[in-house]
């Protein structure tokens, strides 16, 4: 059984997930931490539970989720996980944070390329990979069909979705992502975002102004 641990980093206020199970392997997804501050709380909640880091995941490579990957793949010895869409998205990073005035070092080692349809195992526990493109190219969701959750990246937030406007977004190419293949999902599944609060795929059907039974126009 996986536990689900949130870290909310950064200026941005991104969510960074660590999930763990009893044998103490750890997966860590998007690592948002930024500062020296931030790593170290990431880096003690790891040392003083036991964990052993597994795998570094990313849902996709904008800039506020990438923060920490070189910091985490030197620290536990980590290969990044992504998908093949997200590499470009990856190499923009550190232009996008001078614009924002968050300069950070990008990681810059091997890739293991993930698809729809590959499961990332841990133990006796699964992961299902839902491409969801809109937001990003390559934004992937990691869906645990056990516990009924899903790792979301920035596709779907309370009364929310990712926005568009960025490199490689389309609105109604993540319309459909979400509507299609997010809302497949069962109504109590658990939806853990990017940033903000965790919400749930029922809700969202009834009351998401975006993509809900009542969607406005945009």
């Amino acid at each position: 059984m996986l536990t689900v641990k949130v870290f909310t980093f950064s200026p941005i206020q991104e969510n960074t997930y660590v999930l763990f199970n009893e044998q103490k392997a750890c997966i860590i997804i998007d690592p948002g931490c930024y500062d020296t501050e931030e790593q170290e709380a990431l880096r003690s909640f790891i040392d003083k539970n036991g964990l052993l880091p597994k795998m570094l995941l990313n849902t996709h490579c904008h800039l506020d989720h990438v923060f920490g990957n070189k910091f985490i793949a030197e620290a536990y010895g980590l290969t990044l996980n992504l998908h093949e869409a997200e590499k470009a998205m990856l190499q923009m990073a550190p232009a996008s944070g001078l614009m924002f005035n968050l300069p950070f070092d990008n990681y810059s080692g091997e890739f293991i390329i993930l698809k729809e349809g590959n499961k990332i195992v841990l133990g006796k526990d699964e992961l299902e990979i839902i491409h969801a493109p809109g937001h990003s190219p390559g934004s992937i969701c990691f869906y645990c069909r056990a516990q009924n959750f899903i790792i979301g990246g920035d596709v779907l937030f309370y009364d929310s979705i990712g926005r568009t406007d960025l490199p490689g977004g389309d609105h109604q190419t993540l319309v459909n992502s979400i509507q299609q293949k997010i809302f497949a999902l069962p109504d109590d599944t658990k939806v853990y975002s990017g940033h903000g609060a965790e919400t749930n795929i029922g809700r969202e059907k009834k009351h998401n102004p975006f993509v809900g039974e009542n969607a406005r126009s945009f």
